[in-house]
């Protein structure tokens, strides 16, 4: 997660802990992950219940869920810079700290922007955790071979936790209602704190990077702007210029970032390594492969709830061939790698994925699960494979002393992936809902306003209008956001068949593109 992983001179040396506490400190930092993970999708299964009770709209619905991932995107190299400055474990347990604190806060929220907000600190937490992790493992596990088994457990972790989360979400949620999928995070924070305390040791980067500010402001703001235009863009249909302003402030934030990291001296980002296409087209292909899965957990979490009916542990289950699958295609990764090189292997897991999201989109049908098993289990396998070996192509693109670079970009293209895939998915969803509901007969204005912010909103609807109403209002929203969601898994089929291409294109062996070259330079001569 640094630029330099070099321990600093603490009291037990690396060499000096002994073999069976430096798997008591990857269980600790492994944990930690996968409970991160979990609360990157623990709430999907969550959102109906929660939804009537807090009263979102849709578009606040949004911030609810992926502010989280958003908000940890946007500080994981902050906190990684700061972490080898103040020292890593401090960071981690301090992390922890936040993080419990947080999910407390928000099992007790109240309402909409008490739960926003509390998100927003589950991602500072969650930010400050992993910043850390990686250069944890790094300074216990020297011997290579240990340390590549530990960062394969650690990394594996993370996603198993995403995939878990709407299981274990629907089963809180049915016993104990939405709140306590956060407050679960509890007793597991304070077992990690008292534990990490005693056997994770301190270490610091000897030479830190510069903690730049203003690099952090001009990241974090233009970051939060783009995002917010894009979700209040499927709460309103046509031209606003609030939207625009908020659009362009964004992007010349961003821009700004750019170039000041291309200027400073110590970045907190360094973006020439994306000079190598190779390392530009596989974080694409992990932000896109990333993104459209953690969208389709989520939107298909609702999908089943919302428009088949299904009780929220229901929703869970129906999801767990997609869980299953990508598990293996993760675990057989390698496997695939040897036999067809990443490139190809990445190409087709890729092609795989979108057929997957493009079945779901053109015969998906809540009624007929049955014929659903075969795309989740296409698009789990894909998926899988994608993440496993998008990550192994970004740090196999870095050179070596720049590892920890390359780290911490895998590890923001991942969230960023996350939080962008909801959000831009997310607002496509809204604003198909929006246009696809018809007017109903027998509405008033108002409650035909009501009934089109959101799915949620309409069901609130339901309890003030008569039963013959109900039951149209009720089949029209069924049919809205069954629009949106063939709208979501449309447009994450064409995101994926791009990444495919360039994967295809550009992900070749280095020694080809030597040949080429060479061949190039003879014509030319």
């Amino acid at each position: 997660m640094t630029n330099s992983d070099a321990p600093a001179k603490t009291p037990a040396a690396p060499d000096a802990i002994p073999r069976r506490r430096k798997w008591l400190v990857l269980a600790v930092v492994s944990t930690s992950l996968l409970l991160c993970g979990i609360d990157l999708t623990v709430l999907h299964a969550a959102v109906p219940s929660m939804a009537l009770d807090l009263h979102p709209s849709g578009i606040q619905l949004l911030w609810i869920v992926d502010i989280y991932s958003l908000t940890l995107a946007s500080l994981l190299v902050t906190c990684g810079t700061l972490g080898d400055r103040i020292g890593r474990k401090r960071m981690v347990l301090s992390g922890f700290a936040v993080f419990g604190l947080a999910s407390t806060a928000a099992a007790f929220a109240s309402s909409t922007p008490q739960l926003i907000a509390a998100r927003v600190a589950l991602g500072v937490g969650a930010a400050m955790i992993m910043a850390s992790t990686v250069a944890i493992i790094r300074v216990v596990f020297t011997d290579g071979r240990e340390r590549a088994i530990a960062i394969g457990v650690w990394t594996s972790a993370h996603s198993v936790g995403a995939t878990l989360g709407p299981l274990l979400g629907g089963l809180i949620t049915e016993r104990w209602g939405w709140g306590a999928v956060f407050l679960v995070n509890v007793p597991i924070v304070l077992v990690i704190l008292v534990v990490g305390a005693r056997v994770v040791p301190e270490s610091r980067n000897p030479a830190p990077r510069h903690w730049d500010m203003a690099s952090v402001v001009l990241s974090i703001t233009g970051l939060a702007g783009v995002v917010y235009a894009l979700k209040q863009a499927g709460e309103r249909v046509g031209v606003d210029p609030l939207i625009l302003a908020a659009a362009a402030g964004g992007a010349l934030l961003l821009f700004l970032f750019v170039r000041r990291q291309r200027r400073l001296a110590e970045p907190l980002l360094d973006f020439s390594l994306f000079a190598d296409s190779r390392f530009s087209t596989a974080t694409l292909c992990v932000i896109g492969c990333f993104g459209s899965y953690v969208a389709l957990l989520f939107f298909l979490t609702q999908w089943f709830q919302q428009v088949g009916g299904f009780s929220p542990v229901r929703a869970g289950l129906a999801l767990m061939p997609l869980a299953a699958a990508n598990a293996v295609g993760a675990t057989t990764a390698p496997w695939v790698s040897a036999r067809w090189g990443n490139r190809w292997a990445l190409t087709g897991s890729l092609s795989l994925f979108a057929a997957a999201a493009g079945a779901l989109a053109l015969t998906g049908d809540t009624g007929h699960y049955g014929r659903l098993v075969l795309p989740l289990i296409a698009a789990g396998l894909g998926a899988g494979v994608v993440m496993t070996l998008g990550a192994d192509s970004i740090m196999a693109a870095a050179q070596p002393e720049r590892s920890g670079e390359a780290a911490a970009i895998q590890e923001t293209s991942f969230e960023l992936g996350a939080g962008l895939g909801v959000a831009i998915l997310g607002t496509a969803l809204a604003a198909t809902y929006r246009t696809s509901l018809p007017s109903v007969a027998g509405l008033s204005a108002q409650q035909q306003s009501t009934a089109h912010e959101s799915f949620a909103a309409a069901e609130e609807v339901l309890n003030q209008i008569p039963q013959a109403t109900a039951a149209r209002l009720t089949a029209a929203a069924r049919h809205a956001y069954d629009q949106g969601f063939t709208t979501v898994a449309g447009a994450a089929c064409a995101v994926l068949v791009a990444t495919a291409v360039m994967a295809a294109t550009t992900l070749r062996p280095r020694t080809a593109q030597r040949d080429e070259e060479r061949q190039e330079v003879k014509t030319a001569s």
